[in-house]
């Protein structure tokens, strides 16, 4: 009894030290928080830009980014709405003289990379500078900072200027050898989601494909470079085809950047440009400290709050169920939809849509709700770096879509994947199966059998059924024949100025041209934006960010490198069987 007293004992100590634990925690993170509030913008300041993490729609309500916490570690990430609304606020911010961009991987696609380069593009309308300095240049971070007064690099940096590349990853060497079947069932001659499972290299009409809408974006890419750098095109296409920046010197000899200088000599630069003294600090505020200062942004100030338009962010892979902030639930996103149709004081929608697609069924349900809102009021669809298949499923109802030339739209199609495990089972394992049913196709789906002539017809008539409805939505979203749908759909992809030629798209341009047609649309010039679906509260984000970190780091360690292609597989069981409306596994280098 003693014994069991101990033990008693040592439990509830051990849960009274959790409990404190977790309190300091808890206060720590709050006190985190609220400092970031108080961030002082001084006179003369200069607002630093830096893009080292994945840039999300909207910015994660994640109480332990930016701390170490029980070894995790994340940075904080900031979202292209605060990146947006922060670059907006400094241009008629008193105390900012201007921005400085530096080193950045700028992890995003392309359409998003414009959006922020449209913003600094208007930024300079007030006659502010900006600066760019880094060590490094990937394509993606120099077509942001191009637009720059200045692009200067480090005399020993890096500089990418070698034209695009798109490359997909072939499994069906590797399911032949552990003795894997796939099965497909498609419709769409350029659906090539499915290739790499039956294939070993790009279809002829996937390689069609492949190259028409990279060309497309490539064109945009030495379209905006030339644009800022005042270099002709062509020669900047014989500039990367000919590979002839390779050290810093030479981007300077092509009038790339604006000169080879160090740091410490970009930020004396940046001194007298903000008549600071050369032997004192330059004064600047990080992007997202500014982007939580108070009056940062001056959005809700002087606003009709009875006038509202809803800003709701659909971004990730399309499932059912609830989804987060990095995946499209059905459930979540039809919720956030009802809710702004039913809400008398919002009078107009922007669907914010960046994805690549998913379950076919969970992208009808969502259109539904597109097409009862647009029923009441106007729903605008502004497209991110993604919104092909699913994604443009759930777009094509809204009364006008908004595109980036630069946007990956299209691929209107459908398919279906069944393994056949039998060689695996049998043969290399010495498992088989016996068993009894009560209806000829009460086991069909089974993976240890290949299907049956009968019941690939069965599953060809479903996914036909849903590539029917797939273009007849088109159809009567964008008032046009299901037979010319048919035409340009076949699970082709284009770019949004490509979509923009065909019909799929009525106007190239960012997130603030859209609100502005919804507001246009729906008659209101004072009105206030408010984001949907509403995100995690506090204490429900923290716990589900710490199991995150654990299971992700845990794997992460374990599995190495090839953590990469777990997250494939992982996609893959989500596929089988389940009707698919997505994009193809494709690795784009730009």
């Amino acid at each position: 009894m003693k014994q069991f007293f101990k033990f008693v004992l040592a439990t509830v100590v051990g849960i009274v030290i959790v409990c404190i634990i977790m309190l300091f925690v808890v206060i720590g993170i709050i006190a985190a928080a609220a400092s970031d509030g108080d961030v002082k913008v001084e006179d003369n300041s200069v607002l630093n830009v830096s893009f080292k993490t994945n840039i999300p729609e909207r910015t994660p309500n994640n109480p332990l980014a930016g701390l170490d916490f029980l070894g995790f570690s994340d940075d904080k990430q900031l979202g292209l709405n605060d990146i947006l609304s922060s670059i907006k606020k400094a241009k008629t911010d008193d105390h900012i003289k201007g921005i400085f961009i530096t080193d950045s991987y700028l992890m995003a696609g392309q359409a998003t990379a414009q959006e922020i380069r449209d913003a600094l593009i208007d930024f300079k309308k007030s006659k502010k500078f900006i600066i760019a300095y880094s060590e490094v240049y990937t394509q993606g971070f120099y077509y942001m900072a191009s637009v720059a007064d200045k692009v200067y690099i480090n005399p020993k940096g890096i500089f990418e200027f070698a034209g695009m590349s798109s490359q997909v990853t072939f499994f069906k060497g590797a399911l032949d050898k552990l003795g894997i079947e796939a099965q497909i069932i498609k419709v769409g001659t350029y659906k090539s989601a499915v290739e790499p499972f039956f294939l070993d290299k790009m279809s002829d009409a996937n390689r069609q494909q492949v190259t028409a809408y990279l060309g497309s974006l490539y064109n945009q890419f030495l379209g905006g470079v030339s644009a800022s750098r005042k270099i002709n095109k062509d020669s900047l296409y014989v500039i990367a085809d000919q590979l002839k920046v390779r050290y810093p010197a030479d981007a300077l000899k092509y009038k790339l950047v604006d000169g080879l200088k160090y740091k410490d000599e970009v930020l004396n630069e940046l001194k007298k440009l903000t008549n600071t003294d050369l032997d004192k600090n330059l004064k600047g505020v990080e992007l997202p400290a500014y982007a939580k200062s108070s009056g940062a942004d001056d959005n809700d100030k002087d606003v009709d709050s009875s006038n509202q338009i809803a800003m709701i962010y659909a971004s990730g892979e399309i499932n059912g169920g609830e989804g987060d902030d990095n995946s499209i639930g059905s459930d979540r996103i039809s919720a956030a939809l009802r809710k702004a149709r039913l809400s008398d004081k919002v009078k107009a929608v922007v669907l914010r849509v960046n994805s690549p697609g998913g379950s076919s069924l969970a992208s009808d349900v969502i259109w539904r709700e597109v097409s009862l809102t647009k029923k009441v009021k106007p729903i605008i669809v502004s497209m991110g770096a993604y919104a092909a298949s699913g994604g443009y499923y759930i777009s094509c109802a809204a009364d006008s879509i908004f595109a980036q030339p630069n946007t990956v739209t299209g691929s209107i199609g459908i398919f279906a994947i069944l393994p056949n495990m039998q060689k695996l089972l049998n043969d290399k394992l010495g498992i088989t199966f016996d068993g009894v049913k009560t209806g000829k196709y009460a086991d069909l789906g089974d993976v240890s059998r290949p299907l049956t002539a009968d019941e690939r017809a069965i599953l060809q008539d479903q996914i036909n059924n849903g590539y029917d409805d797939f273009t007849k939505a088109v159809a009567d979203g964008r008032k046009k024949s299901q037979a010319y749908i048919n035409t340009i759909g076949q699970g082709r992809v284009w770019t949004g100025e490509q979509a923009l030629k065909i019909g799929l798209v009525d106007r190239l341009g960012n997130i603030n041209d859209a609100i502005a047609s919804a507001a246009k649309k729906a008659k209101i010039k004072n009105y206030k934006l408010v984001a949907y679906p509403e995100q995690k509260g506090f204490f429900k984000s923290m716990s589900d960010d710490v199991q995150t970190r654990i299971k992700t780091n845990l794997l992460q360690k374990e599995l190495g490198t090839n953590y990469a292609y777990y997250n494939q597989l992982k996609t893959l069981q989500g596929m089988i069987r389940v009707p698919q409306a997505r994009l193809p596994f494709v690795a784009e280098h730009w």
